[in-house]
């Protein structure tokens, strides 16, 4: 097959040679006058005039225009390496060449030619032209091909090696409207034709979007309706292989084996590890004879591998997390984190926030009693109160006229800090955060990795933001994670983490590429983490998580019910570790936290 390039584009030539040692008119004519005017013209792309200065100019032109013709050089260098002039009629002429043919492809070689004396006074040496004066190994009747040599991607794994990504043979489904017209065809009804079996596999595919697609595509390209499996194209191939324009193409890409498996993640690390498992497609410059065959190789770069590239993901705890949230109609999401290096385990989304972007990375919601974590470790570290001091949990208070609740308005008088921690008492961190420093929830959340950008290989991320509280009351909603609070389910994972594993580990997803951040958080106290665990444990054992307790391990946590809009609506939370895993699961408009923590009981009774 010849091979037709898209690559390389005919640039403005220009031909390095030595400097002449005398004129073409001064002094007594010499071959290497020629030879220095042949290679300036063949570098410089005048096949015409290389050819004038042979014997056959017609065969020369002929076969320099198709040389150039196949190789579409980008430049072309012919550096005169040395005449050797027997003093009678004949001289020989060895030169280096240098054919550029773009993406850094250059073809470097020897050739020599014969020159010899004429009777032509205005031209008294010629080239002896012979296909071989392009490349020694060029014979008559032959030709030149540049072949690629395609390079196999390498896979994108998880942590213990599983495919998460792997090359794949897969055919892409192309519409010409030009060619519908020209082979008796309309538009819309071959639209139609394809879109009825496409949707099957992508439900955005209509027989108006096919329309508007081939119609927005330059004349004489192709739209590209649908790129598909091999199997899902042999499934549905029956039905559109005879449509009127419609034309396939076998490629290989590299794809998840099953097509749900973290569906909006995936695509984010295919992006970031192309580069490196995409390796380097090799090339070969041949001769073939008359019928096709070829006879000899020119040239020849093998193909470089691409080289793997390995996640941090867990394949077991992303099914995990997939099967825990998958069954909710709400837009619901759990990302899971290794406290003890960063590393991400998990990002799960189902099928409702799939359809919105990776919202378990990059969303931002009210953390709701979750943000009780921060205010705790603000209160505890300003040193107002330990885990063992009496605090009231009225059902409402009033704090510089705002209303703060809690939930149903439950009422546990005066109880120990870690109690009203367990409990969720907004009542109480409202008070303690109204009575802090303006930026002292700000710090503490800081400490926990909340609002630290990170700029992560592999995917994007928020954390989300603490502001700091400039009145009373906007201290007093921050506390119980209302106001102006916001966190994504990553960045409540972080936190999770911090007080699991101690710091804020800087959080990664593709092995060997480190991730940076805008700050390094000052530690949170040991003491603080120390009265934290043992409170967060109690929302398991004693508190609002208590579906959690029959789970083997020892799982730490905190709920949290979030209002948003006009207050009517909220959010459900669930945030908590369990040994080296911690993770927050999001439901939003779950109304209340129960569907997030059954979820956390979902996901902890299958995750390793």
């Amino acid at each position: 097959m010849r091979f037709g390039r898209a690559w390389g584009t005919v640039l403005v030539l220009a031909a390095v040679l030595p400097a002449a040692g005398c004129g073409w008119f001064a002094g007594e004519p010499k071959p290497e006058d020629t030879a220095r005017a042949f290679l300036t013209a063949l570098a410089g792309g005048d096949a015409a005039g290389a050819a004038r200065l042979t014997d056959h100019p017609d065969d020369a032109t002929a076969l320099i225009d198709s040389v150039r013709a196949v190789l579409e050089p980008s430049a072309v260098k012919a550096e005169l390496d040395q005449v050797r002039d027997s003093g009678g009629d004949t001289a020989s002429a060895s030169y280096t060449a240098t054919w550029t043919l773009g993406e850094g492809r250059d073809w470097t070689f020897p050739a020599t030619f014969d020159l010899r004396r004429t009777d032509d006074p205005d031209r008294p040496w010629s080239v002896r032209w012979s296909p071989a004066v392009l490349h020694p190994k060029l014979s008559a009747q032959q030709t030149i091909e540049v072949r690629e040599q395609p390079t196999e991607p390498a896979p994108v794994t998880d942590r213990d090696g599983e495919p998460l990504l792997s090359p794949q043979k897969v055919v892409a489904v192309l519409l010409y409207k030009e060619q519908t017209a020209e082979q008796g065809g309309e538009l819309g009804a071959v639209a139609a034709g394809l879109a009825g079996p496409l949707a099957r596999f992508d439900a955005a595919i209509t027989q108006q979007s096919v329309i508007d697609g081939a119609t927005a595509a330059q004349p004489g390209n192709a739209y590209t309706v649908a790129v598909l499996r091999e199997a899902d194209y042999l499934e549905i191939k029956d039905l559109i292989y005879e449509l009127p324009g419609v034309r396939f193409s076998a490629q290989t890409r590299v794809l998840p084996p099953d097509r749900e498996f973290a569906k909006t993640l995936l695509p984010q690390i295919r992006e970031a590890a192309e580069p490196t498992i995409t390796g380097t497609a090799g090339w070969q410059v041949v001769t073939l004879d008359s019928a096709g065959a070829v006879v000899d190789t020119l040239h020849d770069v093998p193909p470089a591998p691409g080289t793997t590239v390995t996640t941090t993901l867990s394949r077991l705890t992303q099914s995990a997390a997939e099967i825990a949230v998958d069954a909710l109609p709400q837009q619901a999401m759990i990302v899971a984190l290794q406290p003890s290096t960063g590393e991400v385990l998990a990002v799960a989304q189902n099928a409702a926030a799939d359809a919105a972007g990776l919202l378990a990375l990059t969303g931002r919601y009210p953390p709701g009693s979750t943000f009780k974590i921060a205010t705790a470790s603000a209160a505890l570290q300003a040193g107002v109160v330990t885990a063992a001091t009496p605090v009231p949990c009225p059902g409402t208070t009033v704090i510089d006229g705002r209303s703060v609740p809690n939930s149903d308005r439950f009422d546990l008088g005066t109880v120990e800090l870690h109690t009203a921690f367990a409990r969720s008492c907004n009542t109480t961190f409202a008070r303690l955060a109204a009575d802090l420093p303006p930026a002292a929830l700000t710090d503490a959340a800081r400490q926990l990795g909340l609002g630290v950008d990170f700029v992560m290989a592999g995917a994007t991320t928020v954390t989300g933001s603490a502001p700091p509280g400039d009145s009373v009351v906007a201290r007093a909603e921050a506390g119980f994670g209302q106001g102006t609070v916001v966190a994504s389910p990553f960045g409540l994972a972080v936190m999770a983490a911090t007080v699991a594993g101690g710091a804020v580990r800087p959080p990664v997803l593709l092995r060997g590429t480190p991730t940076t951040a805008d700050v390094t958080p000052s530690p949170v106290p040991q003491p603080v983490l120390d009265a934290l665990r043992p409170m967060m444990r109690e929302v398991v054992t004693a508190g609002t998580a208590r579906a959690l307790a029959p789970l083997p391990g020892e799982v730490a946590g905190k709920t949290g019910t979030a209002q948003y809009g006009d207050g009517s609506r909220s959010h459900g939370w669930f945030v908590g570790y369990r040994g080296d895993l911690a993770f927050a699961v999001l439901v939003v408009d779950g109304n209340s936290s129960t569907p997030a923590v059954d979820a956390a009981v979902r996901f902890l009774s299958i995750a390793p």
